[in-house]
C-alpha cells in the first residue's frame, strides 16, 4: 500500500502566536491614537466654530467662506444680512462666518 502514497508523519505543533490579551491592546492603543490625533481635535474645532456662530449679533464685523468681510445688519435664523460696504449687502448662512474681526477693521481698509 506505501507504493503510491507516501507516509503521513506527525508535524511537531505550531508556534503560538500573540495572545488574545496582546490582540486587544494593540486594537485599544490604535483607538486610542485615532481619538487623540482625530476625533478629539476635529471636535474641539466644531466647538468653537459654534460659540463663534452663536456669539454673532449685529454690527459684528466679519470674514466669511468666500473671503469677503462686512458689517452684520440682521441676523433671520441661520442666515444673516452682510453689508459688504455702502449699499451692497448680501445674505448668508451664519455657519459660513469663519473669523470675527476686531471693531474698527473694516473702517481702516
Amino acid at each position: 500500500m506505501s507504493l503510491f502514497i507516501s507516509s503521513a508523519h506527525a508535524a511537531a505543533a505550531p508556534a503560538q502566536g500573540p495572545g488574545m490579551m496582546a490582540n486587544l491592546l494593540m486594537i485599544a492603543v490604535f483607538i486610542a491614537i485615532f481619538y487623540f490625533l482625530i476625533w478629539r481635535p476635529q471636535a474641539k474645532r466644531a466647538k468653537e466654530h459654534r460659540t463663534l456662530i452663536e456669539s454673532l449679533g449685529v454690527g459684528s464685523e466679519i470674514v466669511f467662506a468666500g473671503g469677503l468681510m462686512g458689517r452684520i445688519l440682521k441676523i433671520e435664523g441661520d442666515f444673516a444680512v452682510v453689508e459688504l460696504n455702502k449699499g451692497n449687502e448680501v445674505k448668508i448662512q451664519r455657519a459660513s462666518v469663519i473669523s470675527v474681526l476686531p471693531e474698527g477693521t473694516l473702517n481702516n481698509l
